[in-house]
């Protein structure tokens, strides 16, 4: 892992002629350096092209891919447990 901080990716603006249309938020996103999070953070641009009911699909799949993340850190097997000297007692 790196000390530095990598620099925001730009996010390119677009605009219409319309007021109602969707228009992206150019929210900066970082990447972290865990490319199975930095996947799931980059799908969240892909609600900016949505109407406002479209975005609870994409937010549920974040959320669910950032928690299955999250859970596989758990489930990863730790440092070997070492054996207990009380059982070479008799």
């Amino acid at each position: 892992m790196s000390d530095t901080v990598p620099e925001p990716e730009s996010v390119p603006q677009e605009r219409s002629d319309d007021p109602a249309a969707p228009a992206p938020l150019a929210v900066p996103r970082v990447p972290t350096g865990h490319a199975e999070v930095d996947a799931r953070l980059d799908r969240l641009a892909d609600a900016d092209h949505l109407a406002t009911d479209g975005h609870v699909e994409v937010y549920e799949d974040v959320h669910r891919g950032l928690r299955d993340a999250l859970t596989a850190l758990d489930a990863r097997p730790g440092p070997p447990v070492p054996p207990s000297s009380y059982s070479s007692r008799s």
